[in-house]
């Protein structure tokens, strides 16, 4: 039926049982202050994210086919530890999750994303062909792209003071895989880690790479409106197992320390 559209509330009272309003009763200052003064919100999580495609349209289209979200399903990331870094069992969902909320006395709003029992968060990312397409014409310019990783934590906070987002995260990178079709190009058992770690005397808390970044309303160059990304540090080591040219593999590469600073980011429409 067409037309007829009820508000939240109104839905939530017609299926209330007439009863449960006997046992309303006013709340005086003191409950009030009870209330108000708890200490926020808490949310456990366990997901899993299929997406058949997704599609951004400006003249042309980006297509990414075959989207895929969860957990790794396994248990040995980063296997010279020698220990399970989720103490979970394998599962391909994204678990172990508890997201806590809370607005400060100053109107700040602070999400912070950890773990619910100790150990790292496992999650797999995976996707199809990435496709540029044109009226005529079509090129694939990523195909194959499968990622497992660890997240230590996770914290998100707006600054009502500054109107500043600022994100903060541990990652690590056990495996990830990817071909460059266009450029004939694949890569191969992809590492990232803290610039710490060390494979041959392993320790766990250096295995994770901080990322840290304050996104909010800034300027471009021209003075006008941009949504402003500023990366205020990233240190890591990278490796790269296999570099594949034309489908056959030219070596390997490794990155040690490498620093990412003073990195501002201008986003905007044209």
């Amino acid at each position: 039926m067409q037309g007829l559209k009820l508000s939240p509330l109104a839905l939530c009272l017609a299926f209330a049982p007439v009863t449960s309003f006997a046992e309303i009763q006013a709340l005086d200052e003191s409950e009030m202050g009870n209330v108000t003064g708890q200490s926020g919100v808490s949310i456990e999580l366990e997901t899993k994210v299929n997406i058949d495609e997704f599609r951004y349209t400006d003249e042309g289209t980006l297509a990414i086919s075959d989207i895929e979200i969860g957990g790794t399903n396994r248990t040995n990331l980063f296997p010279e530890i020698g220990t399970n870094m989720t103490s979970q069992p394998a599962s391909d969902l994204l678990d172990n999750i508890r997201i806590n909320i809370d607005v400060l006395g100053d109107g700040d709003a602070v999400i912070n994303i950890l773990p619910n029992t100790f150990g790292a968060v496992d999650f797999r990312m995976s996707t199809g062909q990435w496709e540029l397409r044109g009226a005529t014409d079509s090129t694939t310019i990523l195909d194959n792209f499968h990622m497992d990783a660890l997240i230590g934590s996770a914290t998100i906070r707006v600054d009502t003071a500054t109107d500043i987002l600022n994100f903060k995260t541990d990652i690590a990178i056990d495996d990830m895989d990817f071909d460059a079709p266009f450029l004939a190009v694949g890569v191969r058992d992809l590492r990232l880690t803290g610039d710490e770690y060390d494979p041959v005397a392993p320790q766990p808390l250096d295995v994770f790479a901080g990322v840290e970044m304050d996104v909010y309303h800034g300027t471009r160059a021209d003075g006008q409106s941009a949504l402003a990304i500023d990366l205020r540090e990233f240190r890591s080591d990278v490796s790269i197992g296999g570099v594949l040219v034309g489908g056959t593999s030219i070596g390997s590469i490794a990155l040690d320390n490498l620093a990412i600073s003073n990195t501002s980011l201008r986003v905007y429409g044209h």
